[in-house]
């Protein structure tokens, strides 16, 4: 990739990444975060209903500022950041928020955070080679989905009613089909970050 002011040109069939901060996209995505402490109050204090508008315009937004950023010409650096950074504090005050109220066993939170870690851990280790992110890819973003789909329904599962009987089973089969995702997503990371540690030390030789 080659930098050209304030974008950089991306190879045939990759978005143009540029440095623009106050686009569209990038203010849904500022607006999931201001959204994170919302959420976490009405799981916590049980105020259902909040907590699942506040998830589901957060899953809205979540599509809309990726489609935007793409049609538009709108992908930037501090998108690249806001985005998944929205995903991983929703799915992670959902977890503790549903474990919290024993919606969901402490175990699925355990495998979840487990893959955060390695992929911090990841992360920290590309820095040291000048890279500061990875790209969100198709599968990373399917997990996120499945899971943001999951917790509502697995919410709304509490309870005796017809809907809930319905929606639990239908709620573990996007949280199993997310879990499974998610990793998946992880080892594509650990392959990306291993072709830039191998690219870089390359780079460094020669």
């Amino acid at each position: 990739m080659v930098r050209e002011g304030d974008q950089t040109t991306a190879s045939p069939g990759e978005p143009v990444v540029t440095d623009r901060v106050l686009t569209v996209p990038n203010v849904l995505s500022m607006l999931r975060l201001v959204g994170v402490p919302v959420f976490l109050w009405a799981i916590l204090a049980e105020h259902d209903i909040i907590a699942l508008v506040t998830l589901m315009l957060s899953g809205i937004s979540d599509y809309l500022d990726g489609k935007i950023a793409r049609h538009f010409g709108l992908v930037s650096r501090v998108g690249q950041l806001l985005d998944p950074l929205a995903d991983r504090l929703y799915i992670a005050t959902t977890l503790f928020g549903l474990a919290w109220r024993d919606v969901i066993p402490w175990w699925l939170v355990a495998v979840l955070v487990t893959r955060e870690v390695l992929l911090a851990v990841v992360l920290a280790v590309i820095k040291r080679y000048g890279q500061t992110g990875l790209p969100v890819h198709f599968v990373g973003k399917a997990a996120t989905f499945n899971l943001l789909y999951a917790f509502p329904l697995l919410l709304l599962g509490v309870g005796q009613s017809t809907f809930a009987e319905w929606a639990l089973p239908i709620g573990w089969a996007f949280a199993w089909w997310g879990t499974c995702l998610y990793w998946l997503a992880g080892v594509m990371y650990i392959v990306q970050a291993r072709q830039v540690v191998t690219s870089a030390r390359a780079a460094a030789v020669a």
